[in-house]
């Protein structure tokens, strides 16, 4: 490869590294503390937040308008984006743009003051989820760097099983699909409870690893887990549904307690009970909309479908088709034959999901539900094939890392890798004099291009990461002496500086790939084998080592010839007692 050429690949691979990289370099360094924790609680928490700040502002700019400076003092800039907003309003009713923008002027841009504190609450809303988009694509800190409390939760998969009896036709994705769900329904849950954003993944056949960063209660976490999620299909009284919204809508103080549960059970039939219709809003958390009146009795337990997917009818609407097994087939046709004209409500977590009509017999066991957007029924599929949830769940051990040892493992962590680089620098410096500063610019660019790699896989900063990196300058020094040493002995032969550079690279090269590439053959294998501490460990080694050929064989190479050709340089500044 030419010189000109590896230049180009080095400033694609440095200019793709950066883009990895921003979102942390943006979310560590350039983002508040404050910000930082906003976009770190819940989804609930950041809805409730972006509301009260919105009302706040609103309420503040009609305070300042009914005052007398209100109407000829400019905002400050923290109104900015409602300023913004409301000249986009002025433009689009063709009025003309304020030169002062004043709390008057600002609020008579929008209808009402309702509208005024929506745009606002889309301000702070769009603002913190972008932030909170950026931290999750950036490197996330370890437990044992960032604090906070670690549960494994072990799943009775052979109970499920067992509770499924001939339902199950293979025993292995039923687990699958088991375990999936009570990942799905956990990360919900722990959401809901207003808990910061979780870590929840699988671990083994039969474990949820969860990490929670911050603190939490212990005791909500358990709850969390002893509960359990089902679906299930009921019948809406319409009728009692109607005299249910007439009476709550003259008695909407005294309907409900703080928990939703009705202060007069006699307002409903015995046999029936009240439940809120929820959809995804603009935050991506449920939203209630509406209540219905349910029949108590389930007309059909969510274990009978088999599968759900959403296609197009002949008119292009979305529709979710679910399968059902031949049990559950039997049930819903018998179920909707008697039950033409009614509504079915989906019931999923002791929530309305959806509501669908029957409008006629349903005798086989594909059943196409319609009437809604494509959002929806993504969101509907998502439901369905969470079907059914009967695993038992126990929690099997817990971790708690205070926050004050998290930064002290950081600071830890950090001392150590500037001071095995300083070491190397220094090294590198006495004994190679100015070749040393060709490998000291590789090893800089290589701690670069190895925390690029890890935002770009959303991996896990953690105390055996950080060890994998120091391993791999350590390593990757020994691919810069064995360049240097090559180049000596060309130099001592007698030749030139760019006949000695470029017989020492090619005579270094396979030494140096042979080396790493049974490096390189380990830390995959222990990253596959390993769990924990082990797999962070070998993937920052892995990286490292394709980081550090690539800037020991490239980055090293591509300065010499810069010497070489650009800088006229003649002699080579590679060792105390040569003068070459």
């Amino acid at each position: 490869m030419n010189k000109r050429s590896r230049f180009a690949l080095i400033l694609v691979v440095l200019a793709i590294c950066f883009a990895f990289l921003w979102p942390t370099a943006k979310w560590y360094f350039l983002t508040p503390r404050e910000d930082q924790t906003l976009a770190l609680g819940s989804r609930e928490r950041i809805k409730d937040y972006a509301r009260n700040m919105a009302a706040g502002d609103v309420q503040e700019l009609l305070t300042l308008a009914r005052s007398g400076s209100g109407s000829t003092e400019p905002l400050p800039e923290r109104f900015d984006g409602l300023v913004q907003a409301a000249r986009h309003n002025y433009k689009q009713m063709g009025k003309e743009i304020p030169s002062v923008w004043t709390a008057a002027a600002v609020l008579s841009a929008f209808g009402s003051e309702s509208d005024a504190v929506d745009t606002a609450e889309g301000l702070y809303r769009d603002g913190i989820l972008s932030l909170k988009r950026t931290q999750e694509r950036a490197v996330k800190l370890g437990l044992d760097l960032s604090g906070g409390m670690s549960f494994i939760i072990k799943a009775d998969l052979a109970a499920a099983e067992a509770a499924a009896g001939e339902n199950v036709t293979n025993s292995v994705q039923f687990r699958d699909e088991a375990m999936m769900q009570a990942m799905e329904i956990i990360s919900d849950r722990i959401d809901r409870f207003g808990l910061s954003e979780p870590v929840v993944r699988r671990q083994g056949e039969d474990r949820i690893y969860i990490e929670i960063p911050g603190t939490a209660d212990s005791d909500r976490i358990n709850s969390i887990i002893s509960g359990r999620g089902m679906l299930a299909f009921h019948l809406v009284d319409a009728e009692a549904t109607a005299a249910f919204q007439s009476y709550y809508a003259a008695h909407p103080a005294t309907t409900f307690d703080a928990d939703y549960n009705l202060l007069d059970p006699s307002v409903i039939p015995e046999d029936c009970q009240v439940m809120g219709v929820y959809t995804k809003d603009v935050y991506g958390i449920d939203e209630r909309i509406g209540f219905r009146v349910i029949k108590r009795t389930v007309a059909l337990e969510g274990r009978h479908i088999q599968s759900a997917q959403v296609s197009r009818d002949e008119m292009g609407r979305p529709t979710v088709v679910f399968r059902l097994d031949p049990e559950g087939t039997e049930i819903f046709r018998i179920v909707t034959t008697e039950n033409q004209g009614q509504s079915l409500a989906i019931v999923s977590d002791e929530k309305i999901k959806s509501v669908a009509n029957i409008r006629e017999p349903i005798p086989g066991g594909s059943v196409q539900i319609s009437g809604f957007s494509a959002e929806e029924a993504e969101n509907l599929q998502t439901v369905l094939r969470t079907a059914w949830l009967n695993v038992p769940l126990e929690l099997e051990s817990q971790q708690v890392v205070g926050a004050s040892m998290g930064e002290l493992a950081i600071r830890q962590g950090l001392n150590a890798l500037l001071g095995g680089l300083g070491a190397v620098v220094v090294f590198l410096l006495f004994f190679y004099r100015g070749a040393g500063v060709n490998a000291f610019v590789a090893q800089f660019l290589n701690l670069f291009i190895m925390f690029s790699v890890l935002s770009a896989f959303n991996l896990t900063l953690t105390l055996p990461s950080i060890a994998g990196m120091i391993l791999t300058i350590g390593m990757a020094v020994d691919a810069n002496v064995v360049i240097f040493e090559r180049i000596k002995e060309e130099l001592r032969a007698g030749k030139t500086r760019r006949a000695a550079v470029a017989a020492g690279f090619d005579h270094a090269f396979w030494a140096i790939m042979d080396s790493n590439i049974t490096t390189f053959i380990a830390a995959i294998f222990l990253s596959q084998l390993g769990t924990g501490p082990i797999k962070g460990f070998a993937v920052s080694l892995a990286i490292g080592v394709v980081s550090s050929v690539f800037t020991a064989l490239f980055v090293s190479r591509l300065m010499f010839d810069f010497g070489t050709d650009v800088m006229k340089r003649e002699k080579v500044s590679i060792s105390w007692r040569i003068s070459k």
